[in-house]
């Protein structure tokens, strides 16, 4: 592929584009969930479809399945795309094109938390909840406030990588052409070759992988935890709504 065009690796892009559609798919059925159910601030003449929050479930399911490899991917091969240890300080650089680069990466790093709050909410809903007329519980409350935030941490992501990349960078997401060394079958190797590094960064001490990068591995480590407590809290309160 050339050089000068914008390339994205193959495994981003697989990560991204499966997160991508599962995200925008749970966004818009949790809309006509709450279109269904709720209404307080607004609803718009669509149609009912039945068993919506199953539908809404199971998007939310997947996603919170591929999610912990694009995180990981996110917080380590895909690093320089999120917060960075200088990026408050770009951020007072107004209008400068390092200024929109560092918000793209603002927008990148909200959203992984935003879908933390979204999943961990989400599993413990209660079907029942919403079809009894239940709009009162804190775990609806706060999924509803994560959806809000998934759609601004989109939207943003939207329009930060326009801003940054223009049309280029947006359509380098969805070519199916790879480099040599960035094939599939040398995955295996990379992925080797990442753990080895992990675990030499570990064993020069929790000080040096803090260091690198603080604010962002304080993130990682609350991401991260985030997902693991998705995949756990039904185990101690059953009957959510995943």
């Amino acid at each position: 592929m050339p050089r000068s065009a914008p390339y994205q690796p193959l495994l981003l892009r697989i990560l991204h584009g499966a997160s991508g559609i599962l995200v925008i798919a749970a966004i818009v059925t949790g809309f006509l969930v709450y279109n269904t159910y709720d209404r307080r601030f607004g609803k718009i003449p669509f149609p009912q479809i039945g068993d919506i929050q199953g539908i809404h479930g199971t998007f939310a399911l997947f996603f919170l399945l591929i999610l912990p490899a694009f995180a990981l991917y996110s917080f380590h091969a895909g690093q320089k795309r999120l917060l960075q240890s200088d990026s408050l300080q770009q951020l007072t650089q107004v209008g400068k094109p390092i200024w929109w680069v560092s918000l793209q990466r603002l927008s990148n790093t909200l959203m992984l938390i935003a879908a933390i709050l979204a999943v961990n909410s989400g599993r413990m809903m209660k079907e029942e909840w919403l079809p009894a007329g239940q709009l009162d519980h804190i775990w609806y409350s706060l999924h509803l406030s994560g959806w809000v935030v998934m759609v601004c941490c989109v939207a943003i992501h939207v329009l930060m990588s326009t801003k940054v990349g223009g049309a280029p960078l947006l359509l380098s997401m969805f070519l199916w052409k790879f480099r040599p060394e960035d094939s599939p079958v040398k995955w295996s190797s990379r992925f080797c070759g990442w753990l080895t590094s992990l675990q030499a960064n570990f064993g020069a001490g929790m000080n040096n992988f803090m260091q690198n990068n603080f604010y962002l591995r304080i993130i990682e480590v609350i991401v991260l935890g985030g997902i693991l407590t998705a995949f756990v809290l039904p185990i101690f309160f059953p009957g959510s709504e995943s």
